[in-house]
């Protein structure tokens, strides 16, 4: 069965959609089997993993609307090496008509309960805003992955998530929890990031995970040409780093068992 998890964080341009598609790489190359869902309409983490998101003829919408299955909806990233249940344009339009659905927080939980066997690792790369796809999101993992700038304005967002991690756990999805903070786009000549580095590794503990992501041009151009950083320049530090979180997610999820 697969651990799933979202990456979230409701502060914008922190990178998400660059540690879902990187994290999912690395995840692939040390062998494990990936599925990316993209629930932002955008469909950057679906471009960004090589898959031309105006050419979908099914995606995750018509996954939430039920009128396909995960299995007749994924693509597969050859070049990558994970499936991506890709989004587009229409995925906005979902919003609003899973307003009067039933089960309208749970559509995607229980489509991913039927693909959940096929995979190892099912990351879900959310909006910035907390919406009823994002809802979607958290209430079918089991955990999150939060990527954080260290910088004074990710600190103010990340007690906003929390709360909602909390309130979602407590009427909707009992099994959420954060997994742990990942410090992405860091440079350590910067006294403030070492202090706010330092600030969360004292409030969250072990919940900070050991892996730093450097800030690193190689992994900013890599969605241009359609690729993750870790396969578009794996001799770089930001692709290193990324297949290091995902050993560093491996061995986490064995002490969660």
């Amino acid at each position: 069965m697969a651990k799933i998890f979202c990456i979230a964080n409701q502060k914008g341009g922190v990178g998400k959609t660059t540690t879902t598609v990187n994290l999912a790489a690395g995840l692939a190359q040390i062998g494990q089997r990936v599925l990316v869902v993209d629930l932002d309409p955008q469909g950057n983490a679906t471009m960004g993993s090589g898959i031309d998101k105006r050419k979908l003829e099914t995606t995750v919408y018509d996954v939430l609307l039920e009128s396909a299955t995960i299995a007749e909806a994924k693509s597969h990233a050859e070049k990558a090496g994970y499936d991506v249940l890709g989004a587009n344009r229409e995925l906005a339009g979902a919003e609003v008509e899973l307003v009067e659905l039933e089960r309208r927080e749970a559509r995607l939980k229980g489509a991913l309960a039927a693909a959940s066997a096929d995979y190892d690792f099912i990351l879900i790369d959310c909006p910035p805003s907390l919406s009823m796809l994002t809802l979607n999101g958290l209430c079918s993992a089991h955990g999150v992955i939060v990527p954080m700038q260290c910088e004074y304005f990710a600190l103010e967002g990340l007690t906003d998530l929390v709360n909602t991690i909390k309130q979602i756990h407590a009427n909707l999805n009992p099994d959420l929890q954060i997994i742990g903070l990942l410090r992405v786009m860091f440079d350590p000549r910067i006294t403030l990031q070492q202090q706010v580095s330092d600030q969360l590794k004292a409030h969250f503990g072990d919940k900070v995970f050991d892996t730093v992501i450097p800030r690193n041009v190689r992994l900013a151009e890599a969605p241009s040409y359609g690729l993750p950083g870790v396969v578009f320049d794996p001799a770089s530090k930001g692709a290193q780093a990324f297949v290091e979180f995902a050993r560093e997610m491996v061995r986490r999820i064995e002490t969660m068992r």
